[in-house]
């Protein structure tokens, strides 16, 4: 699916014109619900049930295929290191998880540092030439994951916002200037 002609000139003014610090009331909620993980430093299966049917409910079944020591043992390690290759890594390795999921994850208990990587967030980089690979955004690895945070970061600090709020004002551009449906047999979420 492609966009349309996008009528800013650089990322700073697209960002700037999509910019809000106003998060949805759901994500609110679950933020709330999931400040408790940073203090226990893992989560639960039903938290990470919830973030998956806050991000995409078609992998439910696999994620409940974890037991619940896998979710602790995976998260734990992954929240406790401070390398983000290996944080990566950790809660990959559960089964239903892929770097979007991931991203949903570490955003929704950290979303001062973290947004989520998905496939209109890539793709609105990409038409914007924030990012220069992967124009479908899809199929990402940690070289990608790392040059997201980056480029979500560098966009925080000079808007002095949360890295959320530069990936909710690039999803909601996205929304505004796709051509067509992202997915055809039903409506994405608002994340909002």
């Amino acid at each position: 699916m492609g966009l349309k002609k996008i009528p800013y000139q650089t990322a700073s003014l697209l960002i700037r014109a999509f910019l809000s610090t106003e998060e949805g009331e759901d994500t609110v909620d679950l933020i709330q619900r999931l400040r408790a993980v940073r203090v226990r430093g893992y989560l639960t299966r039903g938290e990470l049930e919830a973030v998956c049917l806050w991000k995409s409910a078609r992998a439910i079944q696999h994620i409940r295929s974890n037991s619940a020591w896998q979710i602790r043992t995976a998260t734990r390690r992954a929240l406790s290191t401070t390398s983000e290759r290996r944080r990566l890594e950790e809660l990959m390795a559960l089964r239903g998880v892929s770097v979007p999921m991931a991203s949903s994850i570490l955003t929704l208990v950290d979303p001062r540092r973290y947004g989520v990587m998905d496939i209109r967030v890539w793709q609105l980089l990409h038409a914007i030439g924030a990012v220069t690979k992967k124009p479908a955004g899809v199929g990402f690895r940690f070289h990608d994951w790392c040059e997201f945070l980056m480029t979500l970061r560098s966009f925080a600090k000079k808007f002095n916002v949360n890295a959320r709020d530069i990936e909710r004002a690039l999803f909601s551009a996205h929304q505004k200037y796709q051509k067509g449906r992202l997915y055809a047999t039903r409506t994405v979420p608002s994340r909002g």
